[in-house]
C-alpha cells in the first residue's frame, strides 16, 4: 500500500444536542463508514444508520478502497458483509488512537470553542500591536484583557520594521522610541523621519524608560561610555541592525565621536534581555540596553539616556474602541503603577493621551525657523 499521510480538519456548526461533540469524538467519514459496518454487518443496515442511500455508501466505499490501495469489505450476496482483516485493524488503531488522545481533543475542542465565543461577543475587542522590544509591552497586554476586555495580538519587530508595518496595515498601532534629547539632523531623527508624517499619525503618550550599558555587575570594568567599549574593544553584545536600540547606538557614537565600526561585536541579539544574558554568560563584556533588563540579570547598568517610548496610529483610527480601550488602559492608575514598579522606567507625564507627533517630538520640522535678521 502507498504511503497516506494524515490530515486534520474542524469545522464550525449549529450546537444542539444531538449534534454535540465530547470527549475524543472527531468526525471523519472513513472511520464512520467501518463502525456502521462493523455494527450492522451489512451494507443496506449500514447505510440505513449512516442516513445515506445504499448507493451512496457503495460509492462511498470503493472511492476510499481506491484511495487506500486496499480492500474494506468482504462482500459476497447472501452473506454479512465483512470488513477486511486491514479495515478491523485500521479501525482498531484509530479507536486507540482517540483513546490516547481523548484529554488533548478535548482541549482543542474546549480551546477552539473558548476563540469562537470571544469572536461572538461583541464586548471584546482585538488590536494588533507590531512594537519594538520593551519588557513592559506584555504586563500592558494582561492589564488590558482583564480591565477593557481588550485582547492585544503583540508582535515584537525593530522600529522601523513596526512603523512600515503599520504603513502597509499589517497593523493597527506600532510602538518605538526615541531619545527626549533629540537633534533632527541626527542619525536618530533621519532614520523615523520618512515613516512618519505630521497630520496622518498620531502619537500615544506610553511610558519613560532609560537605555545604557549592561556590564557585569559592580562594573569591574569601570566602563564610563561608548567611546570605553570601542577604545579598548571591549566585546559587545548589540541588537539587530533596524531595531531601535541599533539606531540608539549609532546615535551614541555620533554623539561620542567614535565609530561605530570599530565595535568589537560578539553576539547580535533580538530582544533586551538576550542582551544581557550575553554579558551574564560571558558571551559579550558589554551590551547595549534597558536598564530594566540589567537589574533582571542581577549585572551592573551605566545609564546614557533616558527615552519616551510612544505607541502611533492613523488618525482616522484614534476613535476605533480596540484603539480607544488601549489609550483608557494607558491612562490608568493600574498601568503608572506597574510602570513605576520596574527599575528604569518612569510614567509618562500624559499617558494614554494623543499628542501631537510635531509637538511630541520638536525635532520634527520641515524647515528650520528662520533667524532674525
Amino acid at each position: 500500500m502507498k504511503s497516506r499521510g494524515v490530515q486534520l480538519h474542524y469545522q464550525f456548526g449549529a450546537d444542539s444536542p444531538a449534534s454535540r461533540q465530547g470527549g475524543a469524538d472527531v468526525d471523519n467519514p472513513l472511520f464512520d463508514l467501518l463502525s456502521a459496518l462493523a455494527a450492522a454487518g451489512s451494507i443496506q443496515h449500514a447505510a440505513l444508520a449512516l442516513g445515506v442511500s445504499y448507493r451512496h455508501l457503495w460509492g462511498s466505499l470503493k472511492s476510499w478502497e481506491e484511495q487506500l490501495g486496499e480492500a474494506l469489505v468482504t462482500w459476497v450476496r447472501g452473506q454479512p458483509a465483512r470488513l477486511t482483516p486491514f479495515a478491523e485493524r485500521l479501525l482498531w488503531a484509530e479507536r486507540q488512537a482517540r483513546v490516547r488522545m481523548a484529554p488533548h481533543i478535548e482541549a482543542l475542542r474546549h480551546e477552539l470553542q473558548r476563540v469562537l465565543d470571544e469572536a461572538l461577543d461583541g464586548s471584546r475587542q482585538v488590536l494588533r500591536v507590531d512594537a519594538s522590544h520593551d519588557l513592559l509591552l506584555p504586563q500592558l497586554q494582561a492589564l488590558a484583557v482583564e480591565q477593557r476586555r481588550l485582547h492585544i495580538e503583540l508582535r515584537f519587530a525593530g522600529t522601523l520594521d513596526a512603523l512600515r508595518s503599520l504603513a502597509q496595515g499589517r497593523c493597527l498601532v506600532a510602538g518605538f522610541h526615541v531619545p527626549l534629547a533629540l537633534d533632527r539632523g541626527q542619525a536618530y531623527a533621519r532614520a523615523l523621519r520618512p515613516l512618519l508624517k505630521p497630520g496622518v499619525h498620531k502619537l500615544i503618550a506610553g511610558m519613560r524608560r532609560r537605555q545604557g550599558l549592561i556590564v557585569a555587575a559592580g562594573n569591574p570594568l569601570a566602563v564610563a561610555g561608548l567611546a570605553d567599549v570601542v577604545g579598548r574593544g571591549l566585546r559587545f553584545a548589540g541588537r539587530e541592525p533596524g531595531s531601535g536600540t541599533h539606531l540608539l547606538a549609532e546615535h551614541l557614537a555620533e554623539q561620542a565621536g567614535v565609530d561605530l565600526a570599530r565595535l568589537a561585536v560578539s553576539a547580535v541579539e533580538n530582544s533586551h534581555l538576550a542582551v544581557a544574558t550575553a554579558v551574564a554568560s560571558g558571551a559579550a563584556e558589554v551590551g547595549l540596553g534597558l536598564e530594566a533588563a540589567a537589574a533582571a540579570s542581577a549585572l551592573g547598568f551605566v545609564p546614557l539616556v533616558e527615552e519616551e517610548y510612544f505607541l502611533v496610529c492613523l488618525a482616522d483610527t484614534l476613535e476605533q474602541p480596540a484603539v480607544l480601550a488601549l489609550r483608557e488602559a494607558l491612562a490608568s492608575a493600574a498601568w503608572r503603577e506597574a510602570v513605576q514598579a520596574r527599575a528604569g522606567y518612569s510614567a509618562a507625564p500624559a499617558a494614554g493621551q494623543v499628542l501631537s507627533l510635531t509637538r511630541a517630538l520638536p525635532w520634527w520640522q520641515f524647515r528650520k525657523p528662520r533667524t532674525a535678521a
